[in-house]
């Protein structure tokens, strides 16, 4: 009676929490109607086959008479593998028999149909569940979510990984939309001083060969990192992470060559630059074609 109780209850929390969806909605009235009868119906079913063992029981009873007294009492190993004590083989006994070798008929182990019947009532669930209810997510569904989880991950990562890039790691970009945001970083904190085109103004002119503190990528991203408070230029650690200050670094060097109109005259030292015209033109190219 105790194993009733206890699936009793277990099919009510299962029915209870069938009757909610993934996101803790309630399902519609009529759904959780009919968990509540599939409830009712497989523990009706449980009670018919409790009674039925208990009437097996009283006729086996009836038929052994006084030799159902005289039965061994069985080890808790010989009950969980339904095995028969000696004094109870004759009734097991099959019409077999081989070189005197004779076939019992043992049932099959209770843990053995737990489980079988347990694979049923899953797949049972697992259809109400996910495809007549539609309260879960498929796998389809699945990775879906999971992909945008995992893009969400990848630009926290790609966010947190610009404050690892430094002047001894920065490397020069060649990619079109990133010359372009740093085209965009340039507007609003360099063109004050340095003009809209590089063509210099308070600050020298970038459009040149000539540099005042050097005109490598790593350079010019120390300067624009650290800045020059002695000459009036800022620095920008503070307001800029290292992948922005890469993307700026490397559309100020994409400017080598371009000769704005009414740029600056040519201050410090001649240095050899790692962009070259024709490479600093067809990224400033494709930077506005990515614009349009």
């Amino acid at each position: 009676m105790k194993k009733i109780k206890l699936t009793a209850m277990l099919l009510g929390i299962s029915s209870m929490a069938m009757a909610q969806t993934a996101d803790n909605t309630e399902l519609p009235f009529y759904q959780v109607l009919i968990s509540i009868i599939i409830t009712l119906l497989a523990f009706t079913l449980i009670l018919v086959i409790y009674t039925l063992q208990k009437v097996a029981q009283l006729l086996k009873r009836e038929a052994m008479g006084d030799r159902y007294l005289e039965v061994e009492e069985q080890t808790m190993w010989e009950k969980l593998l339904s095995l028969k004590p000696l004094s109870a083989e004759k009734d097991v006994e099959l019409d077999h028999d081989f070189d005197g070798i004779k076939e019992l008929n043992n049932p099959i182990p209770p843990w053995f149909n737990v489980l079988f019947y347990g694979t049923i009532v899953a797949a049972f669930v697992y259809i109400l569940y996910f495809h007549v209810f539609e309260a879960g997510n498929l796998q389809a569904q699945e990775y879906k979510n999971e992909l945008v989880v995992a893009e969400k991950q990848k630009a926290d990562y790609v966010k947190k990984a610009g404050n690892l890039i430094d002047e001894n790691s920065v490397t020069l970009l060649t990619d079109a939309s990133k010359i372009k945001e740093g085209e965009q970083v340039y507007a609003t904190k360099c063109a004050v001083c340095h003009g809209e085109k590089g063509e210099g103004k308070v600050g020298p002119n970038l459009t040149d060969e000539f540099w005042l503190h050097g005109g490598s990528i790593q350079e010019v991203f120390k300067s624009i990192k650290y800045g020059w408070p002695a000459k009036g230029m800022v620095a920008w650690q503070n307001s800029m992470n290292g992948a922005q200050m890469q993307e700026l670094a490397s559309y100020i060097l994409s400017l080598q060559g371009t000769n704005p109109a009414g740029a600056k005259e040519a201050q410090g030292e001649k240095v050899a630059s790692e962009n070259s015209v024709s490479d600093s033109s067809a990224s400033i190219s494709q930077a506005n074609t990515v614009q349009q």
